[in-house]
């Protein structure tokens, strides 16, 4: 196998998986947990651990792909809606250290329960936390 990653281990096709979109940058498969009926992962080729190791010219190929499966998701199964996810690091939820979106299809507005609550601040409040950001940058 290719070493300890599963998605790597679909992406060589020593892990079986139902594929569902491949692409030279990315490959679709249907999550073994289906969150939403045709919930749908979408990696690319390439083994990259999260958000921050896949940098913009390749995140910017996986989203193509994900573009494309989105629409094969919404041709064959006519949704609603649909959410794209990602989580990055153990805090956020992400189990498998190769980077992936989710793409689920909406049936119902109460299939999933909302990751946050709404809760609208004073702009000037966010003021100390955007410079903060905008120094980052700057380093």
């Amino acid at each position: 196998m290719t070493g300890p990653c599963t998605f790597c281990g679909i992406i060589a096709g020593e892990i079986p998986a139902e594929i569902v979109y491949s692409d030279e940058h990315a490959v679709a498969f249907l999550d073994i947990s289906q969150a939403t009926h045709g919930h749908t992962l979408v990696v690319p080729r390439e083994h990259c651990r999260d958000l921050t190791d896949i940098g913009p010219d390749r995140a910017g190929l996986l989203m193509r792909g994900a573009v494309h499966t989105a629409a094969l998701l919404r041709r064959a199964l006519e949704p609603g809606g649909m959410n794209i996810w990602h989580a990055t690091g153990a805090t956020a939820w992400q189990s498998v250290f190769h980077f992936h979106l989710h793409l689920l299809p909406r049936y119902d507005p109460e299939d999933l329960r909302r990751a946050w609550t709404h809760r609208e601040l004073p702009l000037s409040s966010l003021s100390p936390l955007a410079d903060r950001i905008r120094t980052a940058a700057a380093h």
